[in-house]
């Protein structure tokens, strides 16, 4: 026998809708100021609701915007999990980048808190978060491995090294250089920090 899912009552439908929206707002405005700058007037206003039903979801800036960076990774993960088993570690890696690109330049991904940033101070604090990380980590880091075996990547680099170095790339402010350039499309930006990160800048 079957149980009947549990239906979700059309305030808590709304509550639900609403608390994305906030964390979608956050997301937005952490890629557009820092951690430190960013208020909780700033979230409400965008979202178009009063600071007052703001602290009805989230009761400080730091838990609005620590939700809001576990989300991100859920997605992330839910992203890597969908990669196709079979493609080489190195294309894996690849469209990594290329994905993080888009969203970044979509406005969907807040760029990674830097060392000296509160945020990050208040994500360590995270059970959740550092999880997240542990689990975005170890994925990749076995790709790295992988492609290193199969001699795409340098193998005298540290994997954690080429870890980190994606990181960056995939939070770098050439992006939003190019971005704000107006001479190439979001694709055109995509595709060149992708070929820097993976080629270099050496002659082919």
């Amino acid at each position: 026998m079957q149980t009947q899912p549990t239906k979700v009552s059309f305030k808590e439908q709304m509550h639900q809708a609403r608390e994305e929206a906030i964390l979608r707002s956050a997301c937005v405005l952490l890629g557009e100021k820092p951690f430190d700058t960013m208020t909780m007037d700033d979230v409400a206003n965008d979202v178009g609701i009063a600071k007052a039903s703001l602290y009805k979801h989230f009761c400080s800036k730091e838990e609005l915007c620590s939700a809001a960076m576990v989300q991100v990774l859920g997605r992330v993960q839910a992203y890597l999990a969908g990669l196709p088993a079979e493609m080489p570690p190195l294309d894996k890696l690849r469209a990594l980048l290329h994905w993080s690109l888009e969203r970044l330049l979509a406005n969907e991904m807040p760029l990674l808190p830097s060392r000296n940033s509160t945020l990050r101070g208040v994500l360590m604090t995270n059970q959740d978060y550092i999880n997240g990380m542990a689990v975005v980590s170890d994925r990749i880091n076995g790709w790295i491995v992988e492609a290193q075996a199969q001699g795409v990547i340098d193998a005298t680099l540290p994997p954690a090294v080429v870890l980190h170095a994606l990181y960056a790339r995939a939070c770098d402010p050439m992006v939003c250089f190019l971005k704000e350039s107006g001479e190439y499309s979001d694709a055109e930006i995509v595709d060149l920090v992708v070929r820097i990160g993976f080629d270099g800048l050496a002659a082919r």
